[in-house]
């Protein structure tokens, strides 16, 4: 193995992405003594996130996860009991979501040029049970084909779009979170932006935004902006408070405004920061070798937060210098890719996933001990990114 003795890239899997002028204009909120639970601030970065996204309605939550909680609620209410088609190269908490609320979980592989998932496999998998499909954009690929909205669209079949690592990317210059009834948005410390944590739920359906603003608080009646929908419970349950009428078994995943002052600061960097990530990716697979790793990702549309390390080839040796390289320079690593690799192979769907069935999904099986992420942020200046190649290449 060539590689320069002693050289430390010290590469984390994301640097501090709130920085001191998001710091500052937290601090003079502070200063006046402001109301921190959900409040005006939270308002206003719902209302400017829906114009960025592209969407009519957005309601601000603590988590990405609890916005994949919330849409599956509601999926399950509109829909009633059924399946959803998943992905296995995803976040435990799109999964998480469906099994949490009844519904059946139908895996399928992914397609190796965007790590989301196939869309013949999707097609295929579609039943009279199926109530919905849900799309995990993997790490900035974009995923949607005008094929698979078209079938979606004439099977009326819901499509439910996780952005939660994809903030900016595209399809045909839309912004994704935009095609679906409902996207789910994630504002972890490791995302495009950070609201520490935090996540939204969007979409343009009304009755749709009308449910998620209840569960979002308990299924509380007066969380509703439609005044006909408070009156329709209010008169249809007079012996209830009206501010107290629960119509859902709900949650209480609500923001605060810390949470929205963080976001509407970053919000007005993500599309320059954006860009440099998507520059830093087309620099990072334009010197990677392509003998050893793969380069040919579809990058129509796609904004990366992270470096997509895929060895061509099965080989468990390979493998293993290359993490030693990885840890010896000091680069931090993620095996598996998105979520660890094959969510099939997790123990909390031991009661679900029989056993090998895993071993079906040929793609995601390869990521799963053959694929990592490398941290890919706006800071990164593009020597760094050669140097990090070379020792990649060196191996």
């Amino acid at each position: 193995m060539q590689r320069s003795a002693g050289v430390k890239l010290d590469w984390p899997l994301m640097v501090n992405n709130i920085p001191q002028e998001d710091l500052d204009v937290l601090r003079d909120f502070l200063s006046n003594t402001p109301r921190l639970t959900q409040s005006e601030k939270v308002r206003e970065f719902e209302r400017q996130w829906s114009q960025w996204v592209g969407v009519k309605h957005s309601i601000y939550v603590n988590s990405g996860a609890s916005a994949n909680l919330v849409t599956m609620s509601v999926i399950k209410h509109l829909f009633g009991s059924g399946e959803v088609i998943v992905p296995t190269l995803t976040w435990v908490s799109d999964i998480a979501s469906v099994i949490q609320n009844g519904l059946t979980p139908v895996f399928v592989d992914i397609n190796p040029k965007n790590l989301c998932m196939d869309e013949d496999e999707v097609i295929s998998k579609i039943s009279d049970r199926t109530v919905a499909v849900f799309m995990t954009y993997v790490q900035g690929f974009n995923g949607l084909s005008d094929k698979l909205l078209k079938v979606l669209e004439d099977k009326n079949i819901p499509l439910i779009e996780d952005v939660c690592e994809s903030h900016g990317a595209t399809f045909k210059g839309q912004r994704l979170g935009s095609f679906g009834l409902i996207s789910n948005f994630s504002f972890y410390f490791a995302h495009h932006m950070s609201t520490i944590e935090g996540g939204m739920i969007c979409t343009d359906d009304e009755n749709v935004y009308q449910m998620a603003r209840m569960m979002r608080s308990h299924g509380m009646v007066r969380e509703a902006t439609d005044e006909k929908i408070k009156q329709q419970f209010i008169d249809s349950n007079p012996d209830l408070s009206p501010d107290f009428i629960f119509a859902y078994p709900a949650y209480n995943v609500r923001g605060n405004e810390i949470g929205g002052i963080l976001g509407l600061s970053q919000l007005k960097r993500l599309d320059e920061n954006n860009e440099k990530r998507r520059q830093n990716l087309k620099c990072f697979l334009d010197n990677l070798d392509s003998e050893k790793f793969r380069t040919d990702f579809d990058l129509e549309g796609s904004c990366n937060y992270a470096f997509n390390l895929i060895l061509k080839k099965q080989d468990p040796v390979f493998r293993e210098r290359l993490e030693q390289a990885m840890t010896d320079a000091n680069v931090e690593f993620r095996r598996g890719s998105s979520g660890g690799g094959n969510q099939m192979r997790q123990p909390y769907l031991k009661d679900i996933v029989a056993k090998d069935q895993w071993l079906k999904y040929p793609h995601v099986e390869h990521v799963h001990f053959y694929g990592y992420y490398i941290g890919n942020y706006p800071v990164l200046e593009e020597h760094r990114i050669k140097a990090l190649c070379q020792m990649l290449n060196n191996v």
